[in-house]
């Protein structure tokens, strides 16, 4: 999924769960609002946690973290999109008030 088309499901209230696999301290200092922290070493053992019922946007740095994380989900049974380009694309193309690392 593109920041783009990100945008529009966040402009038009898709329903959706927004997934954050960085570390701690990277969402700390640039997060997109409503999004959820769970690092990628963790995700196995909280998947519990996410909607079955809903699609997940999972995000990272660059796109690669999320797309793992992507690939695990989608064999767990999951519907999840992975924001291409992670928080640096969205910070660059959509919402440049977050800051770049």
């Amino acid at each position: 999924m593109t920041p783009q088309e990100y945008a529009v499901w966040r402009r038009d209230k898709t329903p959706h769960f927004l997934l954050d696999v960085r570390q701690p301290e990277e969402h700390e200092t640039a997060r997109i609002s409503g999004a959820v922290l769970i690092p990628l070493a963790e995700l196995p053992g909280r998947l519990g946690e996410l909607p079955m019922n809903l699609p997940l946007v999972v995000m990272c740095h660059h796109g690669m973290r999320s797309a793992h994380a992507v690939h695990h989900l989608r064999e767990a049974g999951y519907e999840a999109l992975n924001l291409a380009g992670g928080i640096d694309s969205w910070s660059r193309e959509i919402d440049p008030k977050i800051p770049l690392y």
